[in-house]
């Protein structure tokens, strides 16, 4: 149940980092960074 609730709560977060604007392929880069350190942090 959690791993599922877990891979709902990324799936949203890129697809609002999706349509929030990532215009760029630097910009994209950025934001999946963005998104790896935050999962990494709610890890631990």
């Amino acid at each position: 149940m959690m791993k599922r609730l877990i891979r709902l709560f990324v799936l949203m977060l890129v697809a609002g980092a999706m349509l929030a604007g990532c215009n760029t392929a630097r910009g994209m880069g950025e934001d999946i960074q963005h998104l790896g350190n935050a999962i990494s942090h709610a890890a631990s």
